[in-house]
């Protein structure tokens, strides 16, 4: 454990050691002391970058955002533009993160509702989304498919975090255990984008 950073590296062993805290308490059950603990650094350090513990658990959502944005860009990266396997993928790493870091994952989802436009975590979740959007828009436009890319990728998302919820929270486990849980989102994204009507009639 580290006993000194320099100035950067400080505020990012203390927003790892905040991440750590949040997936082993299953929440935010802990003080900005106790990240001070886990990074090794004297109880005064937060307080030269965060003003509270909320500010330092936004940073940890934020950058959970982040940090499931860049594993959707790592996954799709062998598959050729127009394969429908890309946002199947990104299904499947979002599936991947809430049961890596299920703390994590519903507290990027269980933010405030009364949070400025300009908060870092509405703006990385934003951002998040939009890259799932722009699949989506990418895939229409390859296959030359009608259709609101907004609706489709919001009903995409509704299937696979609600998935993801279910997983994390046992509940598919207590009521159908037997459901694979990636092949259902495999298929349900297949009958959202493969069903959709193609401009001339056909569909995809």
């Amino acid at each position: 454990m580290k006993t000194s950073y320099h100035h950067g590296e400080l505020r990012q062993a203390l927003i790892s050691a905040a991440r750590i805290l949040m997936n082993e308490r299953h929440g935010n059950d802990f003080s900005l002391s106790d990240a001070c603990r886990r990074a090794g650094v004297s109880t005064a350090a937060p307080y030269r970058h965060f003003a509270d513990k909320t500010e330092i658990i936004n940073e940890v959502v934020a950058q959970g955002f982040t940090d499931m944005t860049n594993r959707f860009r790592e996954a799709i990266k062998p598959l050729a533009p127009g394969d429908p396997r890309r946002i199947i993928a990104v299904g499947q790493v979002y599936l991947g993160f809430a049961m890596a870091e299920p703390a994590l994952f519903r507290m990027m989802f269980s933010q405030s509702s009364n949070l400025s436009e300009e908060d870092i975590v509405t703006t990385h979740g934003r951002a998040c989304f939009a890259y799932v959007l722009q699949e989506v828009i990418d895939h229409c436009a390859f296959h030359g498919v009608e259709g609101n890319a907004m609706m489709i990728a919001v009903q995409l998302w509704t299937l696979v975090h609600g998935a993801a919820s279910l997983t994390i929270d046992g509940d598919y486990a207590k009521v159908a255990p037997e459901v694979d849980t990636q092949e259902m989102m495999a298929k349900g994204a297949e009958r959202l984008l493969f069903h959709l009507p193609k401009r001339g009639g056909a569909t995809v």
